[in-house]
C-alpha cells in the first residue's frame, strides 16, 4: 500500500506531526536521512514523500545529511515520486543567500544582506564599507533555528567577537551573512505558516525576553538566539510568547507571500518577518522545515483540527496521496 514517507534526521520533530497525521487515518512512515544508502538503480518505494530536511542538521551531528536529501530527492524525481518540498525547497532550506534571491524575485523587502566567505579581514572589511559604525547583525548562510544569529552595536565589538571566537562557530558551508540592523516599532516578528502554498495562520512572537526561531516546543531548551532586530539575551531568559492572530495577515503581503512559495517551488513554509519603524516589511527566514507551537494552537482553539499546522499539512498530504492513487488506477 503506497503511504506518505517523512523524511527528516530529528525524530523529536515528529511527534505533532504523528498525531495530525493518525488523527485522520493517514499511512506513513519514517526515512530518516541522518545516514543512509540507496542504489540508483532501483526503484523507490511508491507514495508521496514529504521532505522536511532542516539546515540546522549539521547541529546534530549529522553534517552530511542535507547533502544525502538532495541525492534522494534527484533519485526520486527521476522516477516520478510525488516529492512535498522537493529540490528547489531544499535548495532554498539551507542557503539563506539564495532565499534572499528567490525572495526579492517575487518583489518581497529582505533585509540589506552582505555575504562574505569566511575570511575574518573580508569580513571585517565589509562589516566597515556597509554597516559602520553599527550595529549590524552577523549569521551563517546556513545556519536553522536561529543559531549562531548575533548582534553586534559597533563594527569594533564584531572584531572583538573575531578575536576570540572558537574555530567551530564557523559557518558550515564558509559564508557568513553581514545584515542590517532592523528597528521595530514593538518587540515582535511574525511568522506566516503555509501548507500546499496557500496561507494557513500567522504566529507573532514577543521577542522581550529573547528568541528562539523554532516554535516547536522542543526547541524551547538549549539554544539561545537573536533575530533581525531583536536584542541577544541569556540563555536562562524565559521563553518567548507565541499568539497566533486572529486577522491573519492583510491581504496583499498574503499574496504576495503565497506568490513567492509558488514561484520558488515550495509546499509548506513558515516564513518570518519583521516591521520597521516606516511600517516596511522585511522577510528574513524562510522555513522549508517548519514546525508549529503547540500551545499557540490550543489558545487559538484551532488545535486538533485541520486549521492546526499539524492538521493542515495532514489534509494536504491525504490529497496528494489520494490524486497518486487516483492517476496510478
Amino acid at each position: 500500500m503506497s503511504k506518505v514517507h517523512v523524511i527528516h534526521e530529528n525524530p523529536a520533530w515528529l511527534p505533532p506531526l504523528a498525531e495530525g497525521f493518525d488523527r485522520i487515518g493517514l499511512p506513513w512512515g519514517e526515512l530518516d536521512l541522518s545516514r543512509g544508502t540507496f542504489d540508483l538503480s532501483s526503484v523507490p518505494p511508491e507514495g508521496v514523500y514529504y521532505n522536511r530536511m532542516s539546515a540546522s542538521s549539521h547541529t546534530r551531528g549529522h553534517r552530511y545529511s542535507a547533502e544525502l536529501t538532495a541525492g534522494v530527492l534527484a533519485w526520486l524525481t527521476r522516477h516520478g515520486r510525488k516529492v512535498v518540498n522537493g529540490p528547489r525547497a531544499l535548495d532554498l532550506e539551507i542557503s539563506k543567500v539564495r532565499q534572499y534571491a528567490a525572495l526579492e524575485a517575487a518583489g518581497l523587502t529582505v533585509p540589506r544582506t552582505v555575504f562574505v566567505q569566511d575570511d575574518i579581514d573580508a569580513i571585517l572589511d565589509a562589516a566597515r564599507r556597509h554597516f559602520a559604525p553599527g550595529p549590524l547583525i552577523l549569521k551563517p548562510n546556513r545556519g536553522g533555528k536561529g543559531l549562531g544569529v548575533r548582534l553586534f552595536q559597533s563594527v569594533e565589538a564584531l572584531a572583538d567577537y573575531f578575536a576570540s571566537a572558537p574555530a567551530d562557530e564557523a559557518p558550515v558551508d564558509g559564508i557568513w551573512l553581514l545584515q542590517e540592523y532592523v528597528r521595530a516599532p514593538r518587540p515582535v516578528i511574525t511568522r506566516a505558516e503555509f501548507v500546499g502554498g496557500r496561507f494557513v495562520y500567522a504566529v507573532e512572537v514577543d521577542t522581550t525576553a529573547g528568541f528562539e526561531l523554532c516554535p516547536a516546543d522542543v526547541c524551547a531548551v538549549g539554544d539561545a538566539a537573536c533575530p533581525v532586530g531583536a536584542q541577544p539575551v541569556p540563555q536562562a531568559a524565559a521563553a518567548p510568547r507565541f499568539t497566533i492572530l486572529a486577522d491573519g495577515i492583510e491581504p496583499l503581503l498574503r499574496t504576495r507571500l503565497e506568490g513567492f512559495v509558488a514561484q520558488a517551488g515550495i509546499d509548506v513554509a513558515g516564513i518570518e518577518f519583521i516591521r520597521d519603524t516606516q511600517g516596511r516589511v522585511l522577510v528574513y527566514d524562510v522555513n522549508t522545515n517548519t514546525n508549529y507551537n503547540q500551545a499557540a494552537e490550543e489558545a487559538a482553539g484551532v488545535a486538533g483540527t485541520n486549521r492546526s499546522g499539524p492538521g493542515a499539512l495532514a489534509e494536504y498530504l491525504a490529497a496528494q496521496l489520494a490524486e497518486g492513487r487516483r492517476l496510478a488506477a
